[in-house]
């Protein structure tokens, strides 16, 4: 099973998430996909693990979810948008290679057996046009993931507003 989460920032898309896997199992995994930039990013990491508790497995990559064994586990990812700038970064803003190489863990991660998925991703092309020429690519890099990985879920949710909506 396969859930894809998206919205805005500060949608609540992270807590609905969260309380869905927590649904789904007793004891899920948490992947934390970010790399610590700087002290503020720190301090963001440092409050999202404040919201779990015991029940949790924390594991914190930031590109190679393959090299991971989740059969028979449910898995919260958390998140593409942070995931995706490690590979855009990485391909020194190659948006062809980075979606190539993130199509391929997804599609490597989700034929591991019997396990339940959960991914958070961010629209961010709803908002502001990006500035910068890089800002433009990492937007259509982050909405062709989006589109992509929306087709392969069983269940898509658009939170607005801390409100859940079914879209798929």
């Amino acid at each position: 099973m396969f859930y894809l989460i998206t919205g805005g920032e500060r949608s609540g898309k992270s807590s609905y998430a969260q309380n869905l896997a927590l649904q789904l199992s007793d004891s899920p995994i948490y992947v934390a996909t970010a790399r610590k930039w700087d002290q503020d990013f720190q301090n963001r990491i440092d409050r999202h693990q404040s919201e779990r508790d015991e029940r949790w497995t924390n594991i914190e990559k930031e590109k190679y979810l393959s090299e991971l064994d989740f059969s028979g586990k449910v898995v919260l990812i958390d998140c593409v948008t942070l995931w995706l700038t490690n590979f855009f970064i990485d391909t020194k803003n190659d948006v062809n290679l980075s979606l190539e190489e993130a199509k391929k863990e997804f599609l490597l991660i989700a034929n591991q057996e019997n396990a339940t998925f959960i991914i958070v991703t961010n629209e961010i092309g709803m908002g502001v046009h990006a500035e910068t020429h890089i800002g433009r690519k990492f937007v259509e890099l982050q909405g062709w993931m989006n589109q992509f990985l929306a087709s392969n879920a069983d269940e898509v949710v658009l939170m607005v507003s801390g409100i859940p909506v079914k879209i798929k």
